[in-house]
């Protein structure tokens, strides 16, 4: 944390400002802290996340969780992008605890990330630990990058996806575009 600090309060005095002014004393320490929580995910392994809660299960129909929040730091600038990400399974005689997907997800996006890799990584991981009968990933996203600097487009969003198994199938694929499309609760 100290190191860290340090670093941020010559970030501070690089860009013309005096870390010694009353407002941004604290501020190096807070940035450090802050960007040891945004990137806290290179500590945690998101196989073992899914290892902790698996279940034999003979249940084979698409398990789906939607809109799950997500927050990132683009490695190319260091800049947030944030959105939601649509994770589906199809099991093969072992079901996951719902909460470890969302875990999945914030254990890759807390990274220094590209949406892309991000993508695949969800699924991978996912597809290697619990080798379901397939499984679909789609990622919407905004980032600050493109938003604040740069090419300024601030309504933009990204969208990737990535799919495996069953998913590689038409009919499969529809059902879950169709799924993260509507809203059953209306």
């Amino acid at each position: 944390m100290e190191k860290l600090s340090g670093l941020y309060e010559g970030v501070i005095q690089e860009i013309g400002e005096d870390p010694t002014r009353e407002g941004l004393l604290k501020t190096p320490e807070r940035v450090a802290k802050a960007i040891q929580f945004l990137t806290h995910g290179y500590s945690l392994d998101p196989a073992e996340i899914l290892k902790s809660a698996m279940f034999k299960e003979e249940y084979r129909q698409m398990v789906l969780v939607k809109e799950i929040e997500l927050y990132s730091m683009c490695e190319h600038h260091m800049l947030p992008f944030f959105g939601k990400a649509y994770v589906a399974y199809i099991p093969d005689g072992q079901i996951v605890g719902l909460s470890k997907i969302p875990r999945v997800v914030d254990a890759y996006a807390r990274r220094l990330q590209v949406q892309e890799r991000l993508t695949y990584q969800i699924r991978d991981c996912i597809q290697e630990t619990l080798r379901p009968l397939g499984v679909a990933v789609v990622i919407e996203a905004q980032h600050m990058c493109m938003q604040m600097r740069g090419v300024q487009k601030q309504n933009s969003v990204t969208t990737t996806s990535a799919f495996t198994g069953e998913f590689l199938k038409e009919n499969t694929r529809n059902e879950f575009i169709s799924l993260i499309s509507s809203d059953l609760n209306k």
